[in-house]
């Protein structure tokens, strides 16, 4: 078989039919802070995408500043703290990156204060207008271009809303949690096209609606509020590029809805998280219809493996799930400060190592 362009590469994978060698990426492109000080140090780089070639490069819109009345819902805050375009602030905690969050609409008691809640405009060309020629020039470059449209629209309006609160409205006022996520949904078709109208080749959606025991919610609650919106932003991508590639995030154990996600036009799952999903079995039930990005676990094989015990996972995946494409290998999310050096060089070697579909 002769070699690939990345982005053939990757195209080739994500549609199930088998490439050169099986492509990989590290989850969301980067490391916690502290890794990424480790990286520094050990390699001399500040880009990992550069240094381990990823195929796949992340494309994004600019958001406009949070709006100014957002701070009178927020009220005071501590020194350090972050507010998102969404109005949703970040208090620095005490333990490494993590954070909490203050809900900005978690008093509202009115239909009338989330309509009104100002949620950013993404509509100024200033948002989306440089994301044709950073598209053009990865796939200049011969990469894979990802448009980023994750925590689409249940993260987002339970981080604006506070989650208790938001399930409160989905059960005993409907109508508020309907114009939050009509609201929401509206905004993610518009970037749903944009991000098509760019020419990228993935479109990255998810939603973290399941925990490692299953669904946060019940399957009916899901199809009621969350599948149709998610088919809305899906249909919207497709009618501007109808072979769009289509990936959903949820962490977890999410195989209550995954007949569902195919049946509303996803194509790739991710992370497919080995603690509770088992990726061989994915991979035979599935394999079909979907490709899988991610199988590596993060809570297991990459902090508390060795580096041969990692290359035997990765040679496992690449054999079981990677049989006949449909395989981008990439941690099941980010890299969190106790992973060993040793277990990322492992990983990546074992995938020049084993990687190759040649025969």
């Amino acid at each position: 078989m002769s070699t690939m362009t990345p982005r053939q590469r990757v195209l080739a994978a994500l549609r199930r039919e088998e490439p050169d060698r099986v492509p990989r990426e590290l989850s969301w492109g980067s490391f916690t802070p502290a890794l990424m000080e480790i990286f520094r140090e050990r390699t001399g780089a500040e880009d990992p995408a550069e240094y381990w070639n990823f195929e796949v490069r992340p494309v994004n819109f600019r958001y406009p500043d949070p709006a100014p009345q957002i701070f009178e819902l927020l009220g005071p805050l501590p020194a350090g703290t972050t507010v998102d375009a969404w109005g949703i602030a970040h208090v620095p905690g005490t333990y490494y990156h993590f954070t909490r969050i203050v809900h900005p609409l978690h008093a509202a008691a009115t239909p009338r204060e989330v309509m009104d809640y100002p949620l950013p405009d993404v509509r100024p060309p200033a948002c989306w207008e440089h994301l044709v020629p950073e598209v053009a020039a990865l796939h200049a470059r011969g990469l894979a271009a990802a448009g980023e449209l994750a925590v689409t629209i249940f993260e987002v309006s339970w981080q604006i809303r506070g989650m208790a609160n938001l399930f409160d409205d989905l059960v005993n006022r409907p109508e508020m949690g309907e114009i939050l996520l009509d609201r929401m949904t509206e905004i993610r078709c518009f970037q749903a096209e944009k991000y098509a109208q760019a020419d990228v080749d993935v479109l990255r959606l998810g939603d973290d609606v399941s925990h490692q025991r299953g669904m946060l919610m019940s399957p009916a609650m899901w199809r009621r509020w969350f599948k149709p919106r998610l088919a809305k932003v899906i249909a919207a991508a497709r009618a501007v590029k109808p072979e769009i590639l289509i990936f959903y995030h949820s962490d977890g154990d999410c195989r209550a809805i995954v007949p569902e996600l195919i049946e509303i036009g996803v194509n790739i799952l991710n992370p497919v998280q080995p603690e509770c999903m088992d990726p061989a079995e994915m991979k035979h039930l599935y394999g079909d219809r979907l490709a899988f990005w991610g199988t590596v676990g993060t809570q297991t094989t990459f902090p508390f493996g060795t580096p041969e015990e990692m290359k035997a996972v990765v040679r496992e995946r690449i054999r079981t799930v990677g049989r006949g494409g449909g395989l981008l290998l990439a941690p099941t999310h980010v890299l969190e400060p106790e992973v060993p050096w040793e277990n990322i060089v492992a990983f990546f070697e074992a995938i020049d190592e084993f990687g190759s579909y040649e025969h």
